[in-house]
């Protein structure tokens, strides 16, 4: 038979207790998810326009980061190489619980770049064939998902990406702070692959576009992993 002092002894922990422990409990399993496997970020600016639009929502996966490296035409979310965020790109969040939320990655958040990466370690990137189309290893690419592709075929570049680096350029190509417009600052325009945050994944925002984004892989299909002599 059980006595009261034996149920006292088994009632349950204070409402305010067991709050307060769900709530530790839920911010660290957030705290990982962001660190680990997903974070939310949004778009601030035009640069990735027409794959992207200004307020688009999305969660990017560190997921393939773990073992492998950024491939040609993932979308990348990395941190500001230097100087490279314009004045629309720099929000962030302006209260306590806007700061709460975004640290913990229930919220987007801004102060990232996010562009296309067209090269990667040891490719050889020029602009352009005469066609105005960008060559990857000798290898002119048809670029379907870029807004204006003949946008910058009058910027003439010809580098080689160095290993550990990316060569990221904006969907948007008229109109987006990439390694093409950092050419000449230090480091060339490069990226480095440890800065990368996340690879975008899925559009979450708005629903009548919400959705996987389109794998690009298949433009570099025909791009040779050695540069043409």
């Amino acid at each position: 038979m059980t006595t009261r002092k034996q149920q006292r002894h088994r009632k349950g922990l204070p409402i305010w207790q067991e709050s307060l422990i769900l709530v530790v409990v839920a911010t660290v399993m957030a705290i990982v998810v962001k660190t680990f496997f997903l974070q939310a970020f949004y778009i601030p600016s035009e640069s990735m326009q027409p794959t992207l639009l200004v307020n688009d929502k999305l969660l990017v996966q560190k997921v393939s980061l773990w073992s492998d490296e950024p491939e040609r035409g993932d979308i990348v979310v990395f941190d500001d190489p230097g100087d490279w965020l314009g004045p629309d790109e720099q929000h962030e969040p302006t209260n306590v619980v806007s700061k709460g939320l975004s640290s913990v990655g229930l919220l987007p958040t801004g102060g990232h770049l996010i562009k296309r990466v067209i090269g990667v370690g040891g490719d050889h990137v020029q602009c352009c064939d005469g066609s105005g189309r960008i060559m990857v290893n000798g290898e002119p690419i048809d670029e379907l998902y870029v807004l204006d592709p003949t946008a910058i075929r009058h910027r003439e570049f010809d580098v080689t990406v160095d290993e550990g680096y990316l060569w990221v350029m904006g969907d948007n190509r008229d109109n987006s702070a990439d390694s093409v417009a950092h050419l000449g600052d230090p480091g060339g325009g490069q990226v480095s692959v440890d800065s990368v945050v996340g690879i975008a994944w899925v559009r979450m925002w708005p629903l009548n576009r919400m959705g996987g984004l389109d794998d690009a892989g298949e433009v570099f299909e025909n791009v040779p992993d050695v540069p043409m002599e």
